[in-house]
């Protein structure tokens, strides 16, 4: 009997469970348990790779995609939409500039709400500088010029279905930690870093590297939206689904999250779903969220777990 590719990422969980690291995050104190150098893969003509042994937020991953693949930054967008998931950081960097910027304090509710009705201040507090679409699509040059690494990819599987260079990379050390300088920095840290495409035997594949990956709450969300990502770009390059590959570096559960991992390896995997395109789109520019339906979706109830915003810029306080 084939085994369900979901069990991949059930294998890790518990192995993490049992077999984890313990680090503590010296920014936050949180801890969590690590692997190191993991790797699992889906075959995208075998379904859609949402989780089912927990019900995975839909609308978040096809909104979230949507704002990277057209170059945004800011979080207004997402609030507009009603997708919260990137809350968490703007706020945690508010929080940092209140007394240096004498600026109210503000409940992240009351922040969001000024995010979502004062284009004034979403412009300023909403904005994440050198986020991962913003870097996939406008790279900053010393030149005063960006670049689309991501139009750039296409274009390169498309014209030589051969080729091996085909990267969107999101790591700049110029805006990361202590690399950074404080006034620069991005503050947040860019955990999926990089992905390569590839042709083989005229299917499109996708890898994606992810440096650091909360295994409970962050990766369900990272295998949707790169698995959707290879749909997208199969679609625009005229290739036909191929693999999506996930590899990981640091593979972690983070302490706050042992009870709902263990409810969620006591579920059995259900059939993936499918993911249709109801409307066509012969570019990346001209993919919308709504262009996305998802059918046959069946999972488990959804586990709920709050967000650790570790990592990003560390000052020690002296």
């Amino acid at each position: 009997m084939k085994t369900h590719p979901e069990c991949q990422y059930l294998n890790l969980l518990g192995e993490a469970l049992e077999k984890g690291y313990k680090k503590i995050d010296r920014g936050t104190g949180d801890a969590s348990f690590s692997l190191f150098g993991r790797q699992i893969r889906f075959d995208l003509s075998d379904g859609f790779p949402l989780l089912t042994t927990k019900k995975v937020y839909w609308k978040g991953v096809v909104q979230e995609l949507y704002w990277f693949l057209s170059g945004q930054s800011n979080i207004k967008y997402l609030v507009d939409n009603n997708v919260h998931i990137w809350d968490d950081y703007p706020y945690k960097i508010y929080k940092l500039k209140v007394k240096s910027e004498k600026l109210k304090v503000l409940t992240k509710e009351e922040f969001i709400e000024k995010i979502r009705t004062d284009e004034k201040f979403a412009k300023k507090w909403g904005e994440l500088p050198k986020i991962y679409g913003e870097l996939w699509r406008r790279w900053p040059t010393r030149k005063n010029r960006t670049i689309d690494q991501l139009k750039w990819a296409i274009n390169e599987v498309i014209e030589d279905p051969n080729c091996h260079n085909a990267i969107v990379n999101s790591w700049n050390p110029e805006y990361l930690y202590t690399m950074a300088k404080y006034e620069e920095t991005s503050h947040f840290p860019i955990c999926h870093n990089m992905y390569q495409l590839n042709v083989i035997n005229g299917r499109l594949c996708l890898q994606l590297y992810q440096r650091s990956a909360d295994l409970f709450l962050g990766v369900p969300f990272n295998i949707a939206s790169y698995a959707l990502l290879t749909l997208i770009l199969a679609k625009v390059t005229g290739y036909k689904p191929g693999e999506f590959v996930h590899t990981f570096g640091d593979a972690h559960i983070y302490e706050i999250h042992i009870d709902q991992v263990k409810e969620q390896l006591k579920r059995k995997p259900r059939p993936f779903p499918k993911v249709k395109f109801i409307k066509n789109f012969k570019n990346i520019d001209e993919f919308k969220p709504e262009y996305v339906e998802l059918v046959d979706y069946n999972p488990h109830p959804p586990i709920k777990a709050s967000l650790s915003v570790s990592g990003g810029y560390y000052k020690e306080n002296k």
